[in-house]
């Protein structure tokens, strides 16, 4: 048998071996696609209530992006816009009783300080996300460093 017809042969035995597979029932897969089949545009799942008490959440790691405490549904953030500016940049925070952008939104690159935030830390969401009561697709393992050295007896 030439070279040739080994790969052909090869390639129709894997194709046989697969038709089976495509009579497995598509509600079998685990997905987060929910019940939808896998050809099929599904329901876009439920928004999740954003909190609204506007209590700062603890940070689980150094230099962690503190999620945002309150509901941002509508807030325009594009290139001419920032509704978050609107009380948290240094000239509004005090007035808006709203925590300053760290220090670091305000440098470029390089570690020169900018009169305005720098266009890389413009888009908020691009780091900080909206706290919400939405349940957690899987269960949450991390340990941090203070928790790890209590377990450890040190």
């Amino acid at each position: 048998m030439t070279m040739n017809r080994l790969i052909a042969f090869a390639i129709i035995a894997l194709c046989s071996l697969a038709t089976p597979l495509s009579g497995v029932a598509e509600e079998n897969i685990a997905t987060l696609r929910g019940n939808a089949a896998l050809n099929q545009q599904g329901e876009a799942p439920v928004t999740a209530k954003p909190m609204k008490d506007d209590v700062k959440r603890h940070r689980n790691y150094p230099m962690q992006p503190p999620v945002i405490p309150h509901n941002i549904q509508g807030y325009q953030v594009d290139l001419k816009v920032n509704k978050c500016l609107s009380c948290h940049a240094r000239k509004r925070a005090e007035d808006a009783q709203a925590p300053m952008i760290s220090v670091t939104h305000y440098m470029d690159r390089d570690g020169n300080f900018l009169a305005d935030v720098s266009p890389r830390r413009y888009f908020c969401n691009q780091c900080h996300v909206q706290q919400s009561d939405a349940r957690p697709l899987v269960e949450n393992q991390f340990k941090d460093i203070d928790q790890i050295l209590k377990e450890s007896g040190k």
